[in-house]
């Protein structure tokens, strides 16, 4: 009977680990499931046998909060797993390649602005300070 029960945690941890590799559910849903599905324990319960607190064990399973690498390895540690790399079975995101940017013929913003006029305000700057060189007038 015992037997049974350890090759039913087996085949749970299996199945959790392969949802998770393949991308069919986070980080954070695959520990909860493992704490629920193969232990049955509750956050409290499990928390305290991480040595961590409710809350961060909370945040964990929800995808929030940001958790140190040691954590989460104590964590999957707890059901003989270990956090390491995998290759992805779809690429999730590739970058683009890379092509030559054409080539603009207006001038790049902030390079070597060549201003006529500043425009309303600089434009009366500009007549005060002509009417101000030209000395009182009568």
């Amino acid at each position: 009977m015992k037997e049974n029960a350890n090759e039913r945690r087996r085949e749970l941890i299996d199945d959790i680990v392969m949802q998770h590799v393949t991308g069919g559910e986070t980080l954070g849903t695959a520990i909860r499931r493992l704490r629920l599905e193969v232990t049955g324990l509750d956050q409290e319960t499990f928390a305290v046998m991480c040595n961590m607190s409710t809350k961060a064990l909370y945040q964990i399973e929800k995808d929030k909060g940001n958790p140190t690498v040691s954590t989460i390895d104590a964590i999957l540690r707890k059901f003989g797993l270990r956090l390491g790399l995998t290759m992805a079975t779809t690429t999730l995101y590739t970058p683009p390649l890379r092509q030559p940017k054409p080539v603009s013929k207006m001038p790049v913003r902030g390079a070597n602005p060549k201003r006529k006029n500043g425009g309303p305000l600089g434009s009366s700057f500009a007549a005060k300070s002509k009417n101000s060189d030209m000395g009182p007038t009568e």
